[in-house]
């Protein structure tokens, strides 16, 4: 892939009104809203590459072959608000789709799937009765969808859409969400096919089946799987981002890369400008939005004495979410499933059953990489043939695991890596002899070349209950807000979290902009 440093404009806007830290997807939506509105916007990014934190696109295992680095598949690519507003599709997004969205098969044979065609989703989805339990669930989100994700994914808390579901809607999503996952697809469903499929969306982050509130998740990704898709961009993840650098271009923004931020510079109690690493300073005329991970904005970034103490107490204490293991493969064919349907999936997640996937959790919150892990996989060009030369195939497949398990990194990556692979080979036998090549990255290498992905951390710390809504990233803080005037903070760290939606950037951005005028 043509490296992004050269097709982008770098020159600095001249004093920009506003600057923005951080090239990811929160850090670019937040620079176009803002861009948009008028203001004149540089965004800064360390990597000097690309843009796009982890929504990239990059050669991991050999010439030709077009591997997502991070977030690969977009149920709200069409759904999202933010989305919506900056039309990504004009910008140039091809969205691709499968046949099924998701296909969960185990070792004995049986399997579900989720779906947009309502009808097939039914037919696919273990029993008859929970096809049909699918069905209906899936029917009521589709009314309701509009209304919800307005109240989900706007500042926290958002009263109008809110009010708008009714009370009678409300209720009922709130009886879906104010349990465990597993408890809700024991009530919902009879087979262990159908059982395993909410609670395993749950496990894309670190959100368990036993867990409370671990609901809310797996029904969010599981219904959005059937309106949006798992939606696959043409020509990779880095697409998006490109996208979004042409828009914020078209509206007088600029980006600038190798620019790493070392210091938010305040005066008179104003956020005023940033240090880069090579002593350099850039002044903001109004203000600075930090697409970071919490812990490096009040703990990195600002000076002591312009954060509480009791806040500085929080963020050496905040809890992080699971480690992320990948693996990429090259493959000369398709992988031979076992089950068909997942041959026509565009995502397949492996996991046996809710004892599996609660095994699972346990290993990691233990320190120990699990011996049969759950897995994420991706088909991208099953759907999409610009990610291999013609005929063979790329596979995107990732874990989660202790950022630090016992006995390190350096012994167990690639023992790991072959459990990974061993998985795979037994649901899908052969699959091994289709192997070109791998590209193996464990939580160091994520945060290695990204500082947002503490401890290979994708979601901006713990999806966890007590580390939502409210307290996400911290109570008072949670309207993207700063103690420091004129300083926001716009990533995966603040509501509505984890996700490529671009929310957290586009809530940031309008609340700054109404303050900044």
């Amino acid at each position: 892939m043509e490296s992004f440093a050269r097709q982008c404009r770098l020159e600095p806007v001249r004093d920009p009104d506003v600057i923005v830290i951080g090239s990811g997807p929160n850090g670019l939506v937040a620079a176009n809203a803002l861009a948009s509105r008028g203001f004149r916007v540089l965004v800064l990014e360390a990597n000097t590459k690309r843009p796009g934190g982890a929504l990239g696109t990059e050669e991991l295992t050999r010439p030709g072959f077009l591997h997502d680095v991070g977030a690969a598949f977009f149920p709200f690519g069409a759904t999202s608000p933010a989305f919506r507003e900056l039309g990504l599709e004009q910008a140039g997004v091809e969205w691709c789709h499968g046949k099924f969205e998701s296909c969960h098969p185990a070792l004995d044979g049986s399997y579900a799937c989720i779906a947009r065609d309502a009808e097939l989703a039914a037919a696919n989805f273990g029993t008859e009765r929970d096809g049909a339990a699918w069905q209906k669930l899936a029917a009521f989100h589709a009314r309701t969808e509009s209304d919800l994700l307005a109240t989900l994914l706007g500042p926290f808390p958002s009263l109008a859409p809110a009010l708008r579901l009714g009370a009678k809607n409300l209720a009922k999503v709130a009886w879906y969400f104010a349990r465990s996952a597993g408890s809700l697809s024991r009530k919902l469903f009879r087979s262990d096919a159908a059982r395993r499929v909410l609670p395993s969306l749950g496990l894309h982050v670190d959100v368990g089946p036993d867990d409370w509130f671990s609901a809310g998740l797996g029904y969010m990704l599981g219904m959005t799987a059937t309106t949006g898709g798992y939606a696959v961009p043409r020509r990779g993840a880095q697409s998006i981002t490109n996208a979004l650098v042409t828009q914020l271009e078209g509206y007088g923004g600029r980006l600038r890369l190798g620019a790493e931020v070392t210091r938010v510079v305040v005066r008179a109690g104003r956020a005023s400008a940033v240090v880069l690493a090579g002593g350099e300073e850039v002044r903001a005329r109004l203000g600075v939005l930090a697409d970071t991970a919490a812990p490096t904005l009040y703990l990195k970034l600002l000076d002591s004495a312009h954060v509480p103490s009791w806040l500085l107490g929080k963020m050496r204490s905040f809890k992080q979410g699971f480690g992320t293991f990948k693996v990429d493969f090259a493959l000369s064919n398709p992988v031979p499933w076992a089950v068909e349907a997942a041959r026509e999936s565009a995502v397949v997640h492996a996991c046996e059953s809710l004892s599996d996937l609660a095994r699972f959790t346990r290993d990691v919150r233990a320190g120990v990489l699990p011996e049969n892990p759950y897995l994420v996989i991706g088909q991208q060009s099953l759907v999409d043939p610009t990610r291999a030369p013609s005929g063979q195939h790329t596979l995107y497949c990732y874990s989660r695991v202790p950022s630090f398990p016992e006995g390190g990194w350096a012994e167990q990556r690639e023992v790991f890596a072959d459990r990974v692979t061993a998985r795979i080979e037994g649901l899908a036998p052969g699959f091994t002899k289709q192997v070109l090549a791998r590209h193996v990255s464990a939580p160091p290498d994520f945060e290695a070349v990204n500082a947002n992905l503490i401890g290979g951390d994708l979601g901006g710390g713990t999806n966890a209950w007590h580390q939502q809504l409210l307290f996400r990233p911290v109570f008072p803080y949670f309207r993207y807000r700063t103690p420091v005037k004129g300083l926001y903070l716009c990533s995966s760290y603040t509501h509505p979290g984890a996700g490529v939606h671009g929310m957290c950037g586009y809530n940031a951005a309008l609340i700054a902009a109404r303050d900044l005028g």
